[in-house]
């Protein structure tokens, strides 16, 4: 057998084990038993409307591990009422308010936290996954495209911040809410991290994104109030559809994820299973992290694959 097809068929064996083992993490909720890990706690997600979505899945995620009340927001309102009977059906105990809105609008999202203390008297989780991507080259960025990328991305994440903290401060002893405190996470990138993963753009407001986590955590000092980003690597979603089935059309599919050292791209069950550890107080004494969640890519700089191995 030529070296070649030897090389093709090593990938083809792998990509065979990768597509086995992304099915056995998304049919691990199907058979878990309920958690706890949520219990009482009253949570914001943005950007759940994608139904193959890190925040879709973070929701579900979120219901299993006992959130009393889920308060979900997306720009697009088709897809939430599917969300929301998926959540009451499984999880009847769990209460759920979708939410169509801008997650960088400042009146939405100060009204949502505002919502959510005047009908559950505490917040306890703000997770600011909303987000776009842009596939742009650098001369063929305009301002408008730059700008809008900013204003979703990163936006939406201040205000998440301001908003969220403040309503955390507040303590509610009938509500079980004896002193400030909560977790506030925000969907980064990779991208955000170093260059590689995506256009300026996008990277720019992805690494502001992983800044604000740093500053806000000092800036809420003493409030018992945690602040962290997840950055994810190459992930399943609607967002990344279009790189997948343009691989798959070319029948290089095997190749997606290849540079990381697990060798294989991710899953939005992957994603959300870190988002509950950081809503979680399992977390605790985790605050202005930028939480890397990407096969190991970033881990680090560039090079032949195998050649230090």
């Amino acid at each position: 057998m030529s070296h070649e097809r030897t090389r093709q068929k090593g990938a083809e064996d792998l990509y065979r084990t990768t597509v086995a083992r992304i099915q056995k993490i998304q049919s691990q909720l199907a058979n878990a038993p309920r958690g706890i890990r949520l219990k009482d706690k009253v949570c914001i997600i943005t950007g759940v409307g994608s139904m193959q979505g890190i925040g879709r899945a973070s929701a579900i995620r979120f219901a299993h591990e006992g959130a009393k009340h889920l308060y979900l927001i997306d720009y697009a309102a088709e897809n939430l009422p599917n969300l929301k009977s998926t959540i009451e059906i499984k999880y009847p105990d769990v209460k759920v308010t979708t939410i169509q809105a801008d997650a960088a609008d400042e009146q939405a999202i100060s009204s949502v936290c505002e919502q959510a203390m005047q009908e559950e008297g505490r917040l306890d989780v703000f997770f600011a996954n909303a987000g776009i991507a842009s596939r742009d080259t650098l001369a063929n960025t305009s301002t408008e495209t730059f700008m809008n990328t900013m204003r979703v991305n990163t936006l939406s994440c201040f205000l998440a911040v301001k908003f969220a903290s403040a309503a955390m401060m507040a303590s509610n002893a009938s509500r079980g809410k004896d002193t400030s405190g909560g977790s506030i996470i925000m969907t980064a990138s990779t991208a955000g991290i170093r260059s590689g993963a995506g256009p300026v753009d996008y990277s720019a407001s992805k690494a502001a994104v992983n800044s604000i986590a740093k500053t806000s955590a000092y800036q809420l000092q003493k409030t018992d109030i945690r602040v962290n980003s997840i950055c994810p690597g190459l992930i399943e979603t609607g967002m990344t559809g279009e790189t997948f089935e343009y691989a798959r059309q070319r029948g290089s599919v095997a190749k997606l994820g290849q540079l990381n050292p697990l060798a294989r791209f991710g899953v939005p069950e992957e994603i959300a299973q870190v988002a509950v550890f950081l809503a979680s107080d399992d977390s605790s004494y985790i605050n202005g992290q930028n939480v890397a969640v990407d096969g190991g890519l970033s881990a680090s700089h560039p090079v032949i694959p195998g050649r230090w191995a």
